[in-house]
């Protein structure tokens, strides 16, 4: 089968087609059908069906006999150790800490939130509440206090799972405090809190509150895995609110389950045994499809990574991990990988390593920039494979099914619409536009398993953030275009469309022009005020290590590139050398926040942000220019 045939029966037979993925798993109850649409455009998949999540991921690799095979392998070179646990000793682990949490009278439905750094433990705690039906809530570990309070209070804990400390190159930050801080705002508190001490930082614990993870897990009697409906909520995950209070996006087990066994398959190529790595952390999406549920679930091997893509020691960690542990698909953010080039760029650490082992790495997180996707390919001279999906999505809405019938790649499109997303391009009055035309993406419901059905208590909302701008289409708030065969194009989110005199222009083909000069490493591209015109697309440019061009030369020769790729009509005269960028942890540009200081408006400084300092200097940098006047 071809996979547009396939793609196109989970569109108009979606019972049909996801009963039988759903075969790939374990039930405790089959379900009687897949798609529940009796509360549309409230969507539910596999309602009746009974299943548990710890089961699909360890105790069934167990049973049919692969529990001597390493199921997680721990490398962290910020303490200089690498640990591998197999499926045995993962379920026995999961078993006992799920043990003691019932002890202490978490059930099925309880939330439980996890705030710890890239070790197992933290998928050890995510499997225990899998295993019990409680909820988890991970919240990235050293989150401020104030951020972990409001998630506190809207999450409503039985128990917080929490370690010692975090550790980062050449800093110990302290988890405890912050922990404390957060409990001691909210207005919700736990029963009890279990933490995970560390070498680096031992904590204080609060007599009768807080317990030592090894003591408390030390003689508890293993919990056996709870059955739940297929729409019971597996985890609440937090993304961020417009308003400054986080969406809590729900993960209902089922469909979750369905989805990411076939996308193991048929998107990553990975078969049981074969090692799988996300580089990314367990507080994000990709964390929780890809580092800890999709890899287990498919029966791989999963590589958890406490290091960073440089300065662990060096811009060749990545090389390392894939060579040292034999990585067959590697998935990482496109940021990562600016990184090590603007470190690397001419890859001198890429040739100090065996990497016949890898053969697809896989891009997510922001828009990859052809050229950041040529330089990995020339490098690492693999298929390097650009894919599209959101934190409420739990998996891809657009890949190319490596799988199941490798696509020819296009540079610049994460490739074709997944299984049960019907991805449509639609003007400002929800009209399906034509080939090549610049509009706002959405997907026409019900979206497949795996996404959300909902906010966490907060249905009113959900609704007016995700389904009333085009009714009968979820809104992906991401701006692109299709082409003849069907190839999805994200160009910005639509906040990141400008209108520079009644012109809509897309600042990410500005960026990816710009990110083709030689000297840029990095680049981001907003739209400031303009009395004339509306708006103006100003450029901020990051160059390559050892670069000796003068950065007015630079500036001079991103302005023309522009000129001649995109036009006049782009109006793009102004560009800017800065050192850094403003980001989340995980690597996504922080563009709203640079438009708001260009502007002289206030803004609500972003949780996420990975280094507040960050913020002066781009002000600076606009001052320069004459913009972020107080």
């Amino acid at each position: 089968m071809r996979y547009a045939d396939l793609h196109q029966r989970s569109i108009t037979d979606p019972n049909g087609f996801w009963m039988e993925q759903a075969q790939a798993i374990d039930w405790v109850k089959p379900p009687s059908k897949a798609l529940f649409d009796e509360n549309a455009p409230i969507y539910e998949w596999f309602n009746d069906g009974m299943v548990n999540t710890c089961w699909n991921a360890l105790d069934r690799h167990v049973e049919a006999g692969r529990g001597e095979q390493v199921a997680v392998i721990h490398d962290s070179p910020v303490t200089n150790s690498i640990t591998k646990l197999t499926y045995t000793e993962m379920r026995d682990r999961v078993a006992a800490l799920a043990g003691a949490l019932a002890a202490k009278g978490v059930t099925k439905g309880d939330r439980v939130i996890i705030y710890m750094p890239m070790v197992p433990e933290a998928l050890m705690a995510m499997l225990a509440c899998g295993r019990l039906g409680a909820i988890h809530s991970v919240v990235f570990g050293g989150f401020a206090a104030h951020e972990l309070a409001v998630r506190i209070n809207d999450a409503q804990p039985k128990c917080i799972i929490a370690a010692s400390c975090g550790i980062e190159p050449g800093r110990v930050v302290a988890y405890k405090p912050l922990l404390d801080g957060a409990i001691m705002e909210a207005n919700h508190k736990p029963d009890f809190c279990v933490v995970l001490q560390r070498a680096a930082l031992e904590a204080e614990l609060l007599d009768g509150r807080d317990h030592d993870w090894d003591v408390f897990v030390k003689g508890a009697s293993p919990a056996e895995c709870v059955p739940v409906e297929g729409n019971h909520p597996s985890y609440i995950l937090y993304t961020s609110g417009t308003t400054g209070q986080p969406k809590g996006v729900i993960r209902a087990t089922a469909g979750y389950l369905v989805a990411l066994q076939w996308s193991m398959k048929n998107i990553y190529n990975v078969e049981p045994g074969e090692v799988f790595w996300t580089a990314s952390d367990v507080g994000w999406v990709v964390g929780h499809s890809y580092i800890c549920y999709g890899p287990l679930i498919a029966g791989s091997t999963t590589v958890v990574f406490e290091g960073k893509p440089v300065g662990t020691p060096d811009a060749g960690t990545f090389w390392r991990v894939i060579s040292e542990h034999r990585v067959k698909s590697f998935f990482t953010a496109p940021t990562a990988f600016r990184a090590v080039k603007r470190e690397d760029p001419k890859g001198e650490y890429v040739k100090k390593y065996d990497l016949s082992c890898l053969k697809t790495v896989y891009l997510a997180g922001e828009r990859a920039d052809p050229d950041t996707i040529h330089w990995a390919q020339q490098q690492l001279d693999v298929p390097v494979i650009d894919h599209w999906w959101q934190t409420e999505t739990g998996w891809a809405i657009a890949a190319n099914p490596m799988g199941f019938e490798p696509l020819p790649v296009k540079i610049g499109s994460p490739s074709v619409a997944m299984p049960g997303y019907d991805v449509q391009v639609l003007d400002e009055g929800g009209h399906p536009v034509g080939p090549g035309i610049l509009g706002a993406i959405a997907i026409k419901l019900p979206l497949p398993p795996g996404t959300l059905p909902n906010l966490w208590n907060a249905e009113a909302r959900f609704r007016k953030s995700y389904l009333e701008q085009f009714p009968g289409y979820y809104a992906t708030g991401d701006a692109g275009y299709m082409d003849e065969d069907g190839y999805v194009y994200i160009m910005a989110r639509t906040d990141d469309v400008i209108n520079v005199a009644g012109h809509r222009l897309s600042t990410g083909a500005m960026e990816e022009v710009l990110a083709s000069h030689p000297d840029v490493a990095e680049c981001a591209v907003i739209g400031v005020s303009d009395e004339l015109k509306g708006q103006l697309p100003l450029g901020f440019l990051c160059l390559n290590k050892g670069t000796t061009r003068d950065a007015a030369d630079v500036v001079k020769d991103s302005v023309k590139l522009v000129r001649d790729q995109i036009g006049p009509v782009a109006a793009f005269k102004l560009a800017v050398v800065v050192d850094r960028l403003p980001k989340t942890r995980s690597g996504k540009i922080l563009r709203a926040t640079m438009v708001s200081i260009a502007d002289g408006k206030e803004f609500k400084m972003p949780a996420t942000i990975d280094d507040p300092a960050i913020l002066d200097e781009i002000r600076t940098a606009l001052q320069s220019l004459g913009y972020a006047q107080d």
